[in-house]
């Protein structure tokens, strides 16, 4: 029996911020079915990803507000239980639903979340290393091995791994990374004071709040620069402006939200950094859905 306080703690809800990523590579994959959607959709969202929130919580154990949890609640050791039993059965459907090639890319990806957490080495107190192992891993890493399982009766090498050697899927795959080590500075911003006392020197804390808000700004602009390269090269610029339609919510949000917070630092709290990211995913999630369905009409 799961407990209240660890199924809290899987955040389950919260594997909505993760969502554009799969949503993207559904966007872009040629062979995509709706049965794989779905497959790779629940072993990520289920699983996979609750089973990481879980482990970087047990190992935390954070006394104030973490992302989807305002009050988050004392953890114990059945937490730690459940998570690995999460990746055990992640792994499981990998193997029996998709092939081994997903299957591994999970299992490194498993490895690097609690990589990430985990005392031992816990990556998270290293503002770069820290940051850079969620904008690569989170980002780069879910799209290709998103896109591999799409492709996977389409693929004729071998090793099947050839989409970590097409160009295309390479540059969206980089152009999502970015977006990620864009934002997940944001994310980090109200947690100065909590992950200065565990000694973690997280990338927003080395930049400060204002520093954290420039630092965003100039790789949501990189990103926007190479999203409009991507779309007018492998598609058409149309999908470029559509996306920038979608996203206008959050980009008038955030420019709110900017001057709110450098004229008061309080403003960087908990609830309006949880308003971004949900404004954010959904509008990606909605675009990404909007052109995968175009695919199948």
């Amino acid at each position: 029996m799961i407990t209240r306080s660890t199924l809290l703690h899987l955040r389950i809800p919260f594997s909505i911020f993760l969502m554009p990523v799969f949503c993207f590579a559904a966007s872009q994959a040629v062979h995509l079915t709706w049965q794989m959607y779905f497959i790779v959709f629940v072993i990520l969202h289920i699983f996979v990803y609750p089973a990481s929130n879980g482990f970087n919580s047990f190992y935390d154990k954070d006394e104030g507000s973490i992302g989807g949890l305002k009050n988050p609640p004392k953890v114990n050791q059945d937490l730690l239980t459940t998570s690995l039993i999460f990746d055990i059965i992640g792994l499981f459907f990998s193997f029996a639903f998709v092939n081994w090639q997903f299957t591994l890319l999970v299992f490194i990806y498993g490895l690097m979340s609690k990589a990430y957490s985990h005392p031992s080495i816990r990556l998270k107190k290293y503002a770069i290393g820290g940051w850079l192992t969620v904008g690569l891993f989170q980002g780069a890493c879910t799209y290709l091995m998103c896109v591999l399982a799409f492709e996977k009766d389409f693929l004729t090498a071998q090793n099947g791994f050839e989409v970590f050697f097409q160009q295309r899927h390479l540059f969206a795959a980089g152009l999502i990374s970015i977006l990620l080590l864009g934002s997940y500075p944001m994310t980090q911003i109200y947690q100065h004071e909590e992950d200065s006392k565990r000694g973690d020197k997280t990338i927003s804390l080395l930049l400060g709040i204002r520093g954290t808000f420039i630092f965003t700004i100039l790789f949501f602009g990189m990103a926007a620069a190479g999203f409009y390269f991507y779309f007018s090269t492998y598609q058409d610029e149309f999908y470029f402006w559509l996306f920038q339609a979608f996203l206008a919510p959050v980009l008038l949000y955030f420019v709110y939200w900017t001057f709110l917070s450098w004229k008061d630092a309080k403003q960087a709290n908990f609830l309006r950094t949880m308003l971004l990211n949900v404004l954010s995913s959904l509008s990606m999630i909605a675009y990404f859905t909007v052109i995968t369905l175009i695919k199948f009409l």
